[in-house]
């Protein structure tokens, strides 16, 4: 850790270059992995399946390393050991048998590590920032900036190389990241080792923080189908992987663009009008992705969308963490987060994978609409003078 600190780069750069890393890894597995997964022969509920996996661990994992982020006060002692086991999972790929057994092993082993790592970056990052977190906006677009790259870049890739070579492409991602891990050192600002953290009760007893998890719960419920089957869905109406990686890399193009311009735009609307306006678009945009699948136009004005359904509404919850819990919670804080985007899109993986064959992936789509919209109906929990 101390030779970290000596690393003579500004830590803004830092910061920004890890989150520019890790989401390339994340924008190589995210819209390329189901691909692969058929690639090598699997059906669809066995997809459903496999990509509940990646994220069931979010439901245990945070909850573990948050604990010990916030017990230990060496958040970034974590998130390097949870990138080195990355990059181990995905030297496994390379050998294990294509089995569901081994699959589901080394797939629970890569996300419980994989799943350690962004919630303690953010509390990192936010320590880091402290009074000026309202530039947290401009440091994570860069890890938008790494998704749109990988997921370009891939789809480029993928016509000139067979799919199953995506295993390789993982590891490389996941080498740079983990030299990225090692030039930051621990945050200065962090809370100190504590044996006994402060309790996270008093905090769930707000209307505003446990309404506001509700909502993001359901969120996450409606972005599960997309998650993990977007890329299936366009496969089947003719789409080439070129154009699946453009549509993917226009929604995390848009989330940049919100990213710089969140501090505006929350300085401009109140709380509960942001996460209104939120909910309501990204309904909005399951909609158009169920009601016109064969026009590539309204795709792309669909993945646009992702400014508010991701980006918008990341940057109001990591605002609404940072001031509603202690230094000593932030880790267990961050990780209640974490949990509840893998307990959302594990659920919603499980649940479209068993039905998409029988009903199809526009209601499916439909479905997820109908889910985020009702998130409005715990909005009135939402102060409006809570950001």
């Amino acid at each position: 850790m101390q030779q970290a600190s000596k690393v003579n780069i500004p830590i803004k750069a830092r910061l920004s270059g890890f989150y520019f890393f890790y989401f390339a890894v994340v924008g190589a597995f995210m819209p390329y992995w189901s691909l692969y997964l058929e690639g090598r022969g699997f059906n669809k509920e066995q997809i459903g399946w496999l990509a509940a996996i990646t994220v069931i661990s979010r439901i245990i994992a945070p909850s573990v390393w948050g604990y010990c982020a916030d017990r230990s006060g060496l958040r970034m002692r974590w998130v390097r050991l949870g990138i080195v086991a990355e990059l181990i999972a995905w030297i496994a790929i390379l050998f294990i048998p294509h089995t569901m057994f081994w699959l589901i092993l080394v797939l629970f082993f890569y996300s419980f590590f994989q799943n350690a790592i962004l919630a303690q970056y953010e509390a990192v990052t936010l320590f880091y920032l402290g009074k000026q977190r309202d530039q947290y906006g401009i440091i994570r677009l860069w890890g938008s900036l790494g998704f749109i790259a990988a997921v370009l870049g891939l789809g480029w890739w993928f016509k000139w190389h067979v799919i199953t070579t995506l295993p390789i492409v993982m590891i490389v991602l996941a080498i740079i990241a983990v030299i990225n891990a090692w030039i930051i050192a621990e945050p200065p600002q962090a809370a100190p080792k504590t044996e006994h953290p402060s309790s996270l009760i008093p905090v769930f007893k707000k209307p505003m923080v446990w309404g506001f998890l509700v909502i993001h719960f359901l969120l996450l419920l409606s972005h599960a189908p997309f998650y993990s089957f977007y890329s299936n869905y366009l496969k089947a109406y003719g789409y080439s992987t070129s154009t699946i990686g453009l549509l993917w890399s226009v929604g995390v193009f848009a989330e940049v663009l919100m990213f710089t311009q969140s501090a505006k735009v929350l300085a401009y609307l109140n709380g509960r009008s942001a996460i209104a306006i939120c909910l309501s678009l990204t309904s909005f945009r399951w909609v158009l992705v169920a009601a016109f699948p064969t026009f590539l136009s309204i795709q792309l004005l669909a993945q646009s969308v992702h400014a508010f359904s991701f980006a918008l509404f990341q940057s109001i919850a990591m605002r609404l963490i940072f001031s509603e819990f202690k230094a000593d919670q932030q880790g267990r804080a961050q990780a209640l987060y974490s949990m509840l985007w893998g307990l959302g899109v594990a659920i919603g993986s499980i649940l479209a994978g068993q039905v998409w064959d029988r009903f199809g992936g526009q209601w499916v789509f439909a479905m997820a609409s109908a889910i985020v919209l009702s998130g409005l109906l715990g909005i009135r929990n939402i102060p409006k003078k809570m950001l």
